[in-house]
């Protein structure tokens, strides 16, 4: 059975108001459900919604739908997020050990040093009422936590400085031209001065330049050179390029999201407050539950494009060889019959029994299946300390909030996020 197709006019019309391809795929999905096919040329592109066609594309069949081409991989270069086939499945292999339960714990004291780093200086802020921009502010710990885990060293200044290039980079990807020549030289200069940071720190691991907290991945990635050769400097600059990208890009979107939907319902945090004492894990659970919720909402995959590589059936429906898919996670979040009121930011949806649906592809904020993200845990984790050390000592006041979000790698707020912090209580957590 063929797959419904929207007709030309829905897509018309979306080309003629100028819209996000976000808005394009919304109509898809409510004129013609979770599995649907829509074309911007020739071809059918199908969207996949639907939890249980969700699951079969990204973890049931991930062999039939592959991913091709990543949109980064101008930066990321043949790291394992853009990376395909074998070896993808070796590189993957080498850095999946260090995101396991034990794998995190060399790295726990390292988040929570850049946690009191972030809490240190909004003590200055609240002290001297300084404006800050929370998104700044949100990748500036999430840089410095994923700096710290690579090389053991903080984050100096000249390095953050160098390594705005990476956020220059990711924002410019969606308007990039198509052709890959073009495209590298519009964000040549950026990509050079992340290169020369990349180039350095490799330089000086190799040199034994072990950071305060001890060896980092990087280290681990200059030890598997020493017996595979796949792992030439390219290749090691590409994975490191890769984890800082995907180690500090989401998280820090997350937690700015995070801060504007406490901003919006207020109650919300001093729940989650009033859950257990500081350091007990009733409270850390409620702040997950922040977490997960902005994840919802947010999603640090919103979209996750597959190739079908052979004929299949998917949701009863013919799928040909040759066919482009979009599994839209933003949109199966905020489907009403999965999720009551999905608008609405609803932190108990993680806490309550039966708050939430238990389909596995009904909540996949970082994919699901053997390519879903490595650093699900550590970006828990990091946004989970951060937020223990923030959330009882300060609130935001904001000056203004973006209006609307910015749909590239990741769901952005479409603006600056300007605001004041306001003591709850003497100092933060220390």
């Amino acid at each position: 059975m063929p797959i419904p197709e929207v007709g030309p006019a829905l897509v018309e019309r979306w080309r003629s108001g100028g819209g996000e391809l976000v808005d394009l795929l919304s109509q898809v999905r409510e004129q013609s459900g979770g599995v649907a096919a829509f074309r911007l040329g020739p071809d059918p592109t199908v969207l996949v919604t639907d939890p249980e066609a969700v699951q079969h594309v990204l973890a049931h069949h991930a062999d039939r739908y592959v991913k091709r081409s990543h949109r980064a991989r101008l930066l990321v270069g043949d790291g394992v997020l853009s990376a395909t086939g074998p070896a993808w499945k070796q590189q993957r292999r080498l850095l999946q050990s260090q995101f396991t339960g034990t794998g995190m714990r060399r790295y726990e004291q390292r988040i929570t040093d850049a946690a009191r780093t972030t809490a240190a200086r909004w003590a200055d802020y609240a002290r001297t009422g300084q404006a800050l921009d929370v998104g700044r502010e949100m990748h500036r710990f999430a840089l410095d936590t994923i700096w710290r885990s690579l090389t053991g060293h903080p984050l100096d200044e000249e390095t953050e400085g160098e390594l705005a290039a990476i956020a220059a980079v990711v924002a410019a990807l969606p308007t990039l031209p198509s052709d890959a020549t073009d495209a590298r030289n519009a964000v040549a200069a950026d990509l050079a001065r992340i290169d020369v940071v990349a180039r350095h720190a490799i330089e000086a691991a190799r040199g034994g330049a072990a950071g305060p907290d001890g060896p980092g991945l990087l280290h681990v990635l200059l030890d598997a050179a020493t017996e595979r050769p796949e792992y030439t400097d390219r290749l090691i600059r590409d994975e490191l390029v890769t984890l800082l990208v995907a180690g500090h890009e989401t998280t820090a979107t997350t937690l700015t999201w995070l801060h504007l939907l406490l901003d919006q319902y207020p109650g919300a945090s001093a729940e989650a407050l009033a859950a257990g004492g500081e350091g007990s894990a009733e409270r850390r659970r409620a702040i997950q539950a922040l977490v997960h919720e902005t994840l919802r909402l947010y999603p640090s995959a919103w979209i996750l494009p597959r190739h079908a590589t052979e004929d299949d059936t998917l949701a009863g429906y013919t799928v040909e060889a040759g066919t482009d898919i979009l599994v839209c996670p933003y949109l199966t979040h905020r489907d009403r019959e999965l999720w009551p009121d999905p608008e609405r930011f609803d932190p108990r949806r993680f806490t309550i029994p039966d708050g939430r649906p238990t389909h596995p592809g009904a909540y996949l904020p970082f994919g699901i299946g053997p390519r879903a993200c490595l650093g699900l845990q550590f970006a828990l984790r990091e946004a989970t300390v951060l937020l223990e050390h923030l959330l009882p000592a300060y609130t935001l006041s904001f000056h203004s909030t973006p209006k609307t979000a910015a749909f590239g790698i990741t769901v952005r707020p479409g603006g600056p996020t300007p605001a004041t912090l306001e003591p709850v209580h003497c100092g933060a957590i220390s």
